[in-house]
């Protein structure tokens, strides 16, 4: 699997990783075992990049026990979710416990109270716990703070939605991230599920096949990561197969953008 500089983080990471939210909320001792299955299974592929978040229940514990004699095998991202100090210190030593004493890239949620926050992730960093720090918002309507975070000059990623149909981080915050030179964590590239409900048919997806392409959460995978801006993406699952199936979208030829094009139309008619 291709591996790329996470913009100026100073983190190498596989194009394809795993986000936990909802899949890794488990507590069921099956559950776990899941997980862990789940882990292994990516660790295998080279998809070494994980990121969870206090917000998503469970994930971060179950994902640190999942990483048990893995941990300096694998980048980890996760975040603070909090409207207090106290509430923020208490997310980090929680986190700094479950991923041994440190966090690959620490983000603020949402940004969710993010002046304060990044003083506290930049002493952090300062410490040794916390190699570079991020923030990340889903909405549109945030994209303007964001920017000002971005520009800051305080922050080397962030983590934004991106697929063939949510495509608003292209008029201003995709441009933005490669100028300032910041890493670009893609969440939802399948839409949170929703452009895996209508599947085109196979004989739409041959004119992909030269590109590693033979299904459509490949092609969704591709398109977001043959745009150069873009430096991991972190699609969640639950299923062995389907982590097997989305490294498989990690490894050049990239797409053009007749290809992406081709995908975006599929996307808005799939048939």
């Amino acid at each position: 699997m291709e591996q790329r500089a996470l913009g100026r983080s100073g983190l190498e990471v596989p194009v394809v990783g795993m986000g936990t939210w909802k899949t890794f909320d488990v507590r069921e001792e099956s559950g776990e075992a899941q997980a862990h299955a789940i882990v292994e299974r990516a660790l295998a592929l080279g998809a070494s990049f994980f990121d969870s978040s206090p917000m998503y229940g469970a994930a971060e514990r179950v994902l640190g026990g999942a990483l048990t004699g893995s941990r300096d095998r694998v980048v980890v991202a996760t975040k603070i979710w909090a409207r207090s100090s106290e509430e923020a210190a208490q997310q980090v030593r929680a986190a700094l416990g479950f991923f041994g004493g440190r966090v690959d890239l620490y983000q603020i949620h949402n940004l969710v109270s993010w002046r304060e926050h990044l003083t506290l992730l930049e002493r952090l960093k300062e410490e040794g716990q916390v190699r570079a720090i991020g923030a990340t918002h889903y909405s549109p309507s945030a994209f303007g703070t964001l920017a000002e975070v971005m520009q800051s000059g305080r922050i080397a990623a962030i983590q934004v939605p991106y697929n063939p149909l949510q495509r608003d981080v292209e008029s201003a915050i995709l441009p933005l991230a490669a100028d300032l030179g910041l890493g670009v964590v893609v969440m939802r590239p399948f839409g949170e599920g929703g452009l895996l409900r209508e599947v085109p048919a196979a004989r739409d997806l041959r004119p992909l096949k030269p590109f590693g392409v033979t299904t459509w959460p490949q092609a969704l995978l591709k398109w977001v990561l043959s745009d150069p801006r873009c430096h991991v993406a972190i699609p969640a699952t639950f299923n062995p197969d389907h982590v097997r199936d989305n490294a498989a979208a990690g490894r050049p030829p990239w797409f053009g953008r007749e290809e992406r094009e081709y995908v975006a139309r599929l996307a808005q008619r799939p048939s």
